[in-house]
């Protein structure tokens, strides 16, 4: 079992930056590509964000790209979500997820090949 809980949420003016994290516990995440979802009100979940168990690569949806970083720190056992030049419509909860993978280069960009999640974190930015 992988327990995630993410933090660094809150409200933060447009242009702004915020970093979030997501720590695990219970299981190393070296085992697991990493991705970062986004839930706005009266919107369907999105993959924002991914990387690979090795965190060589990385994936970012065209919303985001150029504005937010992912990055791992395997000796933390967390993940980071780096987000720069903040908009109104980033606002959203946001929710890291981890997926057992072999491959340790693999995007895993399916929602329901997650398999653990965190439970959340409040990001508003306000215009």
């Amino acid at each position: 079992q992988v327990q995630l809980v993410e933090s660094g949420g809150g409200l933060v003016q447009a242009g702004g930056s915020l970093r979030l994290s997501c720590a695990a516990s219970g299981r190393t995440l070296s085992s697991y590509a990493m991705g970062w979802f986004r839930q706005a009100p009266g919107k369907e979940r999105e993959l924002i964000g991914a990387t690979t168990r090795s965190g060589s690569s990385t994936y970012y949806a065209d919303s985001v790209r150029g504005r937010f970083t992912i990055s791992r720190d395997m000796a933390k056992n967390t993940v980071y979500l780096q987000m720069n030049s903040l908009k109104s419509e980033d606002t959203a909860v946001y929710f890291c997820a981890a997926a057992h993978t072999w491959s340790l280069g693999t995007i895993v960009s399916s929602p329901s090949l997650y398999g653990y999640w965190g439970q959340g974190t409040q990001v508003t930015v306000s215009p």
